[in-house]
């Protein structure tokens, strides 16, 4: 993700875009978006099919949104984001434009261009708004950094040879090594 010029950007120059140009806004600086990766979008229908499976299976209210799909995070004029992955229990957020506050649990998934964007800019502001659970899924180093954003510890860290049990489920377990089968 590379920012722009120096400017105060608002969600209004997100959506005059040019049709296919992705961007996101934290406060108020815009960062384009590359394409994704064929194995990126891969992670993204696997554990978005994963968590589907799961919240259908036990008749959830949860509701699980891949990108790309707009968060206006703050709910204000300039903060915007497009996480991979956005799993939004108060259906009272959501609308055809997006979802309006924080999802309950957001799941990124690191390319060479959004590293510094998922690992370092996007954590306060997801923890400011009242993100829950903080998922950076990271392929190329084989590592999931999972953060419980009301809790200040270090975040937990795993391969993709672990189980992991999201916190906003009782019984929901993610078999990363089930992934790497489907990958191969």
């Amino acid at each position: 993700m590379t920012p722009r010029k120096e400017h105060r950007y608002t969600v209004a120059d997100i959506e005059a875009l040019p049709e296919g140009e992705r961007a996101e806004l934290i406060d108020g600086k815009m960062y384009l978006m590359a394409s994704p990766t064929l194995d990126h979008q891969n992670i993204l229908v696997w554990l978005s099919g994963e968590i589907f499976n799961y919240i259908r299976a036990h008749k959830g209210n949860c509701r699980v949104v891949p990108a790309p799909f707009g968060v206006y995070i703050k709910k204000d004029e300039h903060n915007f984001f497009e996480p991979d992955i956005s799993v939004i229990c108060d259906k009272d957020k959501l609308d055809q434009k997006g979802c309006h506050g924080a999802p309950d649990w957001v799941i990124e998934i690191v390319s060479p261009s959004s590293r510094r964007m998922d690992y370092r800019l996007k954590l306060p502001v997801y923890r400011e708004a009242g993100v829950r659970e903080y998922w950076i899924v990271d392929y190329h180093k084989k590592m999931i950094s999972v953060h419980f954003l009301q809790n200040p510890d270090a975040p937990l860290t795993y391969g993709f040879y672990d189980i992991i049990k999201p916190g906003i489920y009782e019984d929901f377990e993610i078999d990363f090594s089930q992934l790497l089968e489907y990958l191969r």
